[in-house]
């Protein structure tokens, strides 16, 4: 997958730019607080809906603008989906004024967001990506969620079908209705609840290699590794409508449900360090970040395209030999690279990587020869 042009409009400091990245490494350079993150926010959002430093309207729409704006064209492998017969390429275009947003695919309006999420594939590591590792479940529950989203095309019915159930159950137990309704919405949530909780099973047991071969390259000191699944109810002992039936007055007192698929969770057990709480944290960026390439891997192996990959602030909490050994790793995969930073990282002089180089200055974004570039 190949971003070939992206344009931004009020988009924090942003006013409008553009850029038209190459097929490998793209390095984007700035001072701190220009607006490099900016850019690789706009592809996020494209790709998730929302951006990974808070919600739409908590200021990324650019003062005194009614809303921001986002277009990306890119080129999906041959052969593939989104790709079509010849490999064609494909715009999409977002306008979001954190209220309310409207989105076009290939000239077509979309009515869900997940239409332009599924079309676009970016796997994102930034300086708060350690709380993958280090942060609550819901972190956890959205890794594996996306991962499926993207390899299983009936897993999005299933886990809206789920978040609905959800909904309903809880809007019961709130009003404390005891009668049918509930037994019905606890049938739905059941129902959805096994097969969606299977899914997530069945995709950390393919995800498990991937992940460990990742790490034994980016961080050998964590020793073996092995994902350790939670579904959310005592699974081996109940299924989980009786699960539902046993929290029934429980829930009623807490006015919410209290078990089920949306309390699941899964850990990371590496041998060579005792507990995620023993971490540094430059070691849980490298653990997060080798999670996030290995289901990039996975996509790639499953779908036969990689996603773009995106990395703010690459050098944060990360020693010259780990940010080479991942440039290594992402770049020897043929995917396309976004990287951040106030200088281009000092271990590209060795890898001889052909990139394209943008500088951000005073909300303008600026084509530079790469040449000219430190490293």
């Amino acid at each position: 997958m190949r971003v070939t042009r992206l344009e931004l409009s009020n988009l924090r400091r942003f006013e409008h730019a553009q850029l038209a990245p190459g097929p490998g490494l793209n390095l984007i350079t700035g001072a701190n607080g220009a607006g490099k993150t900016s850019v690789l926010e706009a592809l996020h959002l494209m790709a998730y809906g929302r951006s990974f430093r808070g919600r739409v309207h908590d200021g990324l729409v650019r003062q005194g603008a009614s809303a921001l704006e986002v277009f990306v064209e890119w080129q999906a492998a041959a052969g593939t989906a989104m790709a079509g017969r010849d490999g064609v390429r494909h715009r999409a275009g977002l306008r979001h004024s954190g209220q309310a947003w409207e989105g076009r695919l290939d000239g077509a309006s979309v009515d869900h967001l997940g239409q332009l999420c599924a079309a676009l594939a970016v796997v994102t590591v930034e300086p708060g990506s350690h709380g993958l590792i280090m942060g609550g479940a819901e972190n956890r529950r959205r890794f594996v969620d996306w991962g499926l989203f993207h390899v299983e095309p009936d897993f999005l019915p299933l886990w809206r079908r789920h978040a609905r159930a959800l909904k309903q159950r809880n809007a019961l137990l709130k009003r404390g209705i005891r009668d049918g309704q509930l037994e019905a919405w606890e049938q739905e949530l059941a129902a959805s609840g096994e097969p969606l909780t299977r899914a997530r099973q069945r995709y950390l047991e393919q995800l498990q290699p991937v992940l460990e071969q990742v790490l034994q390259a980016l961080l050998p000191a964590a020793g073996a590794s092995r994902i350790v699944f939670q579904p959310g109810w005592r699974q081996e002992e109940l299924a989980l409508g009786d699960a539902l039936l046993l929290s029934r007055d429980r829930d009623l007192a807490a006015g919410h449900t209290t078990v089920g698929p949306h309390r699941a969770d899964w850990q990371l057990v590496q041998a060579g360090i005792p507990g995620r709480n023993a971490l540094s944290r430059g070691q849980a960026k490298l653990t997060a970040l080798s999670a996030l390439l290995a289901q990039a891997e996975h996509h790639a192996a499953l779908r036969g395209d990689w996603p773009v990959v995106a990395l703010d602030d690459l050098a944060s909490e990360l020693d010259r030999a780990h940010q080479r050994r991942v440039l290594e790793r992402v770049l020897s995969s043929g995917a396309q690279v976004f990287v951040t930073g106030t200088e281009a990282p000092a271990v590209l002089h060795a890898l001889h990587a052909p990139r394209c180089v943008f500088h951000v200055e005073h909300g303008q974004l600026v084509a530079e020869d790469p040449s000219q570039a430190p490293g």
